[in-house]
């Protein structure tokens, strides 16, 4: 690793550290020229990750699309400020552990719905909603009472 402060080529690790659940690793170096002492981290590069398109075009898998997404559907409901950051990281795990680089936008809205499901009634409909596009209400009403079968409705943080 290059110094920041002579440019030289070469520094010596004096600490290494796990940093969010491991997946990042913090390091302090220190150059053996100048004496200089600096902090680098280390964080793995995942496979590209490809979403295959209803219409069969291929898009990057955007993270970040799929966390605003949620985050919309979880807008002004009493679950955790960073439930969307988590159900997204859960979600982009799930894709990656199945080994595949190419994925259905299927299986993303699948696995998105479940996360929601799991979290929030009202966000699970707003989301499926636009995502199963409704034609009516009475598909409204249909995947509402489908809900009403599974179980008592959720009520958020103190269900």
């Amino acid at each position: 690793m290059r110094c920041p402060q002579c440019g030289t080529r070469d520094s010596r690790v004096v600490d290494s550290r796990d940093l969010e659940e491991s997946t990042t690793i913090r390091r302090r170096r220190e150059c053996p020229s100048c004496g200089a002492r600096f902090t680098t981290y280390e964080r793995v590069e995942a496979a590209r990750l490809v979403v295959v398109k209803r219409d069969g075009t291929r898009q990057e898998f955007d993270r970040d699309k799929l966390a605003d997404g949620l985050r919309k559907a979880l807008t002004r409901r009493p679950v955790a400020d960073d439930a969307a950051e988590r159900a997204a990281d859960a979600i982009e795990a799930d894709l990656r552990s199945s080994g595949s680089s190419e994925v259905p936008s299927s299986r993303v809205g699948a696995l998105a719905m479940d996360r929601l499901r799991a979290l929030d009634h009202v966000a699970y409909i707003r989301f499926a909603s636009v995502y199963q596009s409704f034609e009516d209400l009475a598909d409204l009403k249909r995947e509402v009472d489908q809900l009403f079968a599974e179980g008592k409705p959720r009520k958020g943080k103190g269900s």
